[in-house]
């Protein structure tokens, strides 16, 4: 391998750590949401919190959303198994990531899956939000999470396809 591709695959496995750390990231954020909420909302509501003066509608969205999981949990904890699948979801889809890390040209059909799955959020959350009652900034919000995850995808992708040219190139002769 020439020093020009070593240079591109260090580049690649750089984005993909960083894709796959946030992906391990959001998934173990899945399982202490009583929690995390709770915290949210207290930031928020805090003497020193300008979220609560500026837009009211979100921490009264974050005050439901914690109330509604403290008074599920109390009373259906099972239902939070639901967001412990979540969790481990995102936990194998970055195990998946293991194939892209070692031979990312050999592999990129995971990364173009994740891309696909990324673009996937997007109508998912304009399509079950609403029947969710989710509110619009916040399916924004959840949109973000697909593009933002869709970026490093993309340059991973971009930076891949000199190396995938010449993975298809038969070898010259000598």
């Amino acid at each position: 391998m020439d020093g020009d591709h070593a240079v591109i695959l260090r580049k690649v496995r750089r984005w993909l750590w960083f894709f796959l750390v946030c992906l391990v990231l959001s998934g173990l954020t899945a399982f202490p949401l009583e929690t995390e909420t709770r915290w949210l909302l207290e930031l928020s509501s805090g003497p020193a919190a300008p979220l609560g003066d500026h837009f009211p509608e979100a921490t009264a969205w974050l005050e439901r959303v914690h109330t509604g999981l403290v008074e599920t949990d109390e009373r259906y904890p099972f239902l939070a198994y639901g967001t412990d699948w979540l969790a481990f979801a995102h936990l194998v889809i970055a195990a998946a990531f293991w194939g892209p890390l070692k031979d990312p040209v050999r592999n990129i059909w995971v990364i173009r899956w994740a891309v696909l799955a990324c673009g996937a959020v997007i109508p998912l959350a304009l399509i079950c939000g609403p029947l969710r009652g989710i509110p619009l900034p916040w399916r924004f919000i959840d949109m973000s999470f697909g593009v933002f995850g869709a970026i490093p995808l993309l340059i991973v992708l971009r930076a891949l396809r000199p190396l995938e040219r010449a993975f298809r190139e038969p070898a010259p002769a000598h």
